[in-house]
């Protein structure tokens, strides 16, 4: 066999995916933190963690308490949680409605870029919207993937967009090139929600779903599948089944996710 075709073949990437149905944010971010470590170590292979959120603020490393715009008395009211974290970026919302994605994936040794990360969950996200008949693209110095209110079905660049929107954010941390965090895609949301925050600290320009662009009331859980096998394309990686562990309890969950 050649040398360039078994390099090729070892550098193939394989995620295995796993759906957690609705959770709050706590425990899942102890999840992926003890799924990073056992990443870095070579315990456990590439980890793709699909799920929503019940409704939370989270504030990262470069978070601004100012940017949160409730009161702690009235998030409690909202059924709203606020909580710190280590992933790169503002503040943010997580609801239901969201499709959350979060990679425990080790870039080493072909991937060490992190705006190439940045970009292909962004392209992530572009692939997946494609099925609804939205375009969307990048806004200069702003990350996360944005759409044209005015035309969801052509995205003419920022210079062209007339109504700029965000339709999906991204927040990571990766280190020693191994990832965690990720993207939430505005499928469903609840869009009041934002009220309660200046989500990423920015001001010039709204957030948008699917449903307000469409009409149509998509399934966070059917969108799953299809966002494993998206990123596993945009990584150049194998996918398989996605696995459903939305009805076990907290302890199965750890113990199978870690194996």
């Amino acid at each position: 066999m050649p040398a360039s075709a078994s390099r090729s073949e070892s550098l193939q990437r394989r995620l295995r995916g796993i759906w957690l149905g609705r959770r709050g944010y706590q425990p899942v971010y102890e999840l992926q933190q003890h799924l990073h470590d056992l990443r870095r170590s070579g315990a456990i292979g590439d980890t793709v963690l699909l799920l929503e959120h019940e409704p939370v603020i989270t504030v990262g490393r470069g978070g601004k308490a100012a940017h949160i715009l409730a009161s702690d008395s009235e998030l409690v009211l909202r059924g709203v949680e606020r909580l710190d974290t280590n992933r790169g970026g503002d503040v943010t919302l997580h609801a239901p409605g969201q499709l959350v994605c979060y990679p425990i994936v080790d870039l080493n040794p072909d991937r060490r870029d992190v705006r190439r990360y940045v970009e292909d969950l962004t392209e992530t996200m572009r692939r997946l919207v494609r099925d609804w008949e939205l375009d969307t693209g990048v806004m200069q110095n702003l990350v996360g993937l944005w759409v044209d209110q005015a035309s969801p079905g052509r995205w003419g660049g920022p210079i062209e967009a007339q109504r700029p929107a965000k339709l999906g954010a991204i927040g990571v941390r990766i280190s020693r090139w191994v990832t965690m965090h990720g993207f939430a895609l505005n499928l469903n949301v609840d869009l009041d929600l934002y009220s309660l925050l200046i989500p990423c600290g920015i001001t010039r320009f709204p957030v948008t779903s699917v449903q307000v662009l469409t009409g149509r009331a998509l399934d966070v859980k059917a969108t799953a599948p299809n966002a494993l096998r998206v990123l596993g394309e945009v990584l150049a990686a194998e996918t398989g089944e996605l696995e459903d562990v939305e009805r076990l309890s907290w302890s199965d969950v750890l113990a199978r996710t870690g194996r």
